[in-house]
């Protein structure tokens, strides 16, 4: 074998790097989808814990197992009180009702320390078109900027 016949041409070498570059430039975008999506469901979990958790404390509420106070609305008055329970007034015992074992954080939004899990709190007697914190929790939304894959805003899902 001569010298000539041992590798690789330069044409070779350029064109097999232009694939691979034309690969990954194609993935790339379907990768940054992937893991958007998989943010957005992690997302849409942890709403409807924090959601169902919310309604469970008000059937609680209506039913006669949390204590009631003349002006309250039923609802908790922060996100915390889920994780840390209340007192059952029924029991004699001083049992307690846990909705939540933790805050779920919103998976699209940095985190901080004490923020209420990053969600944006909007009391009862706030608009849904215009939420607002206030004496209770009536729902959560999310405060990420931009829309989702599914083009809703993700203030409003």
């Amino acid at each position: 074998m001569n010298a000539s016949q041992r590798g690789f041409t330069l044409i070779e070498v350029v064109v097999t790097l232009a694939l691979i570059g034309l690969l990954a430039g194609m993935a790339a975008p379907l990768t940054e989808t992937v893991v958007r999506r998989g943010k957005e469901q992690d997302m849409r979990a942890a709403l409807y814990q924090i959601r169902d958790a919310i309604d469970a404390y008000k059937r609680a509420f209506d039913a006669g197992y949390i204590e009631k106070s003349l002006n309250s609305s039923g609802y908790p008055p922060n996100l915390q009180v889920l994780v840390e329970g209340v007192r059952d007034v029924r029991s004699a015992k001083g049992a307690k009702f846990y909705f939540l074992r933790r805050v779920p954080h919103d998976p699209l939004t940095p985190a901080k320390r004490d923020d209420e899990g990053g969600w944006g709190l909007r009391s009862y007697d706030s608009s849904a078109q215009n939420p607002r914190e206030g004496e209770d929790v009536f729902d959560v939304y999310s405060k990420a900027r931009g829309k989702g894959l599914n083009g809703i805003a993700y203030r409003e899902w």
